[in-house]
């Protein structure tokens, strides 16, 4: 097997992954069209940390999610909902003196033009979370740590929360950071691509966006965006429809107890990576929102189970194409079995795959989802 395992400790009385950052109360539009336009809106959940975090306990992992809310109702709402998903909230805070995040979105892809996205996040409980004020013996209690970009761009004191978990320190847990790139969240100037490329390079397992790389650093290619990131034993490199490039391999960096466990896992000499190709996936797309993170849920779901780079890419996909296949960030992922039979395809036969509203009923064949 090539690229990090995550930790060592028994699993039956270890959280697999703990996931920080803010989750807000998302109001959906019951039509297409301008914010100004919409006439109702339902309301959902979203954060990309959340995400990861019901996916994994949706896929029968133990997953945890620390974060700060208001003591509102949007707050309870937040709490109550991810609990239901199977996740472990007993860490949440809850801060009576600021409100719980909110945001309305438009129903386009937002990768277009006419997407719009109106947050109410200035100010909010989770922007106040610092190193101290929140429960590290919660956070260091998994095999994985996961993090993403965003939660740096809330605040001075965000920032100086990252940056502290990301240091390098005796017994702490395979850092996963996701890059999610979002300029609009940033206070000015080009702080925003130092400040995730610092970030990135103290991590072991890192995804990012070739179009986000190219935005934030000015970083075309995936070869490019690995000679930037030296130091994580794994850089998964998100391509769209091309698929994901994943490079794997000893690394030279600074690392603690745990993470290092995981490195001398990647196989290879230090600094030789192992580069992995895995075509991404047709999909009659629904709702393009959460791909990302319900693909970093994949990735991370069989890396903890252990399996080879290219089915973690692929069970990465497959998550993502669930997502894909309905309206909102959220929904059941498809059965073990199932996503294990889809994986294990050989390439041309997943190359002939087509996924679209539906395919993750149980008792659907692998057959059952191709297409000519």
């Amino acid at each position: 097997m090539s690229g990090p395992a995550a930790g060592t400790a028994d699993a039956a009385t270890t959280t697999d992954v703990v996931c920080l950052g803010e989750s807000m109360v998302t109001f959906l539009p019951s039509q297409p069209g301008r914010l100004a336009d919409v006439p109702s809106f339902g309301r959902g959940i979203g954060g990309a940390e959340s995400n990861v975090a019901c996916a994994l306990a949706a896929a029968g992992h133990r997953a945890a999610w620390v974060g700060r809310v208001g003591a509102d109702g949007f707050g309870d709402h937040l709490v109550e909902t991810i609990a239901s998903y199977g996740v472990d909230t007993s860490a949440v805070r809850r801060d009576p003196a600021r409100p719980t995040g909110i945001y309305f979105r438009t129903a386009t892809d937002r990768g277009t033009d006419t997407h719009e996205v109106a947050y109410y996040r200035a100010g909010s409980a989770a922007s106040a979370m610092s190193p101290s004020n929140v429960p590290y013996e919660e956070l260091f209690a998994g095999r994985v740590l996961h993090l993403s970009g965003i939660t740096a761009a809330l605040s001075a004191d965000c920032l100086a929360l990252l940056r502290d978990l990301t240091a390098p320190r005796p017994g702490r847990p395979l850092v996963s950071f996701d890059v999610n790139h979002r300029p609009h969240l940033w206070r000015g100037g080009d702080a925003d691509a130092s400040v995730l490329l610092e970030l990135a390079r103290r991590a072991d397992l890192v995804f990012v966006g070739e179009d986000e790389a190219e935005e934030a650093w000015g970083i075309v290619g995936a070869e490019a965006i690995r000679a930037a990131l030296p130091e994580p034993a794994v850089v998964v490199v998100k391509r769209g429809s091309a698929g994901a490039t994943v490079f794997s391999g000893l690394r030279p960096g600074p690392r603690s107890s745990n993470a290092g466990g995981a490195e001398n896992a990647a196989g290879g000499a230090e600094g030789a990576d192992t580069v992995t190709l895995v075509p991404a996936l047709r999909v009659d797309v629904v709702a393009a929102v959460g791909a990302g993170d319900a693909f970093a849920a994949g990735f991370l779901s069989a890396t903890l189970r252990g399996l080879p780079v290219r089915e973690r890419v692929r069970h990465g996909h497959l998550m993502a194409a669930a997502v894909l296949t309905v309206p909102g960030d959220l929904t059941d992922p498809p059965a073990r079995d199932h996503a294990d039979r889809l994986a294990a395809l050989d390439d041309d036969a997943w190359g002939r795959l087509r996924l679209g509203p539906g395919w993750t009923a149980a008792d659907r064949a692998p057959e059952e989802v191709r297409t000519p």
